[in-house]
């Protein structure tokens, strides 16, 4: 089932180049970005560490577009008003975050993202069952499919997470987003099943025209 939400990109600030990385959010910004997707790692949840609310909050105030905040951490319960402050439009957490161990702590987490202004994502890895999400669906605005194992970078797509899409856009009617592997040929199938937002990192910043990958991705 396709999306009738307008295709959102959302390019994955993990594969820029930080050294310049108020020019790469400028760059993107104007080659027509949505979003900037940005990946927060605590090398607990996933084996890799990148940022803090500090660095979210230089990227705010030389960005014009949303930013679309990943938790990939073991405690996001515990960060979420910082990274709310810091400037994330929207803030997702993962379902198998160990902090967020019962359903009651989950929707207090969501709930919480949205009283202090920011939209509520949910996120699940590729091993993780559709079924995972379903308590939680009238608390969301957004659900993320990771379509690689979540930590690296410039992995390969994961077909079989087509049909999860597929799965969760006929329970769900907000912003469905994908990341991991995502060019192309790999985006429209996502759109195909009802995807939305495609988070495209190195397909984007390793581009030779970022305008050219991201419209790319649109067609």
């Amino acid at each position: 089932m396709m999306s009738s939400r307008p295709v959102l990109v959302a390019p994955s600030l993990l594969a820029c180049d930080f050294g310049r990385l108020a020019d790469e959010v400028q760059q993107v910004q104007e080659a027509g970005a949505d979003w900037l997707h940005v990946d927060v790692m605590d090398g607990h949840f996933v084996p890799n560490l990148t940022i803090g609310a500090v660095v979210v909050e230089a990227i705010r105030r030389v960005s014009r577009i949303p930013l679309d905040v990943h938790l990939m951490i073991n405690h996001p319960e515990q960060y979420v008003k910082a990274f709310v402050d810091a400037g994330s439009h929207y803030l997702t957490v993962h379902v198998e975050a160990p902090g967020l161990r019962t359903e009651s702590v989950l929707v207090s987490t969501l709930e919480t993202i949205r009283k202090h202004g920011a939209r509520a994502g949910l996120s699940l890895r590729p091993r993780t069952s559709a079924d995972a999400l379903k308590p939680f669906l009238g608390s969301l605005d957004l659900i993320l499919v990771m379509s690689v194992e979540p930590g690296f970078g410039g992995q390969a797509f994961m077909p079989e997470m087509i049909l999860k899409v597929r799965q969760l856009r006929e329970w769900f009617a907000g912003d469905l987003a994908v990341d991991g592997g995502i060019n192309a040929q790999t985006g429209r199938q996502m759109r195909d099943a009802g995807a939305n937002v495609l988070v495209a990192g190195t397909y984007v910043f390793h581009s030779t025209s970022y305008h050219e990958a991201i419209r790319s991705l649109r067609k």
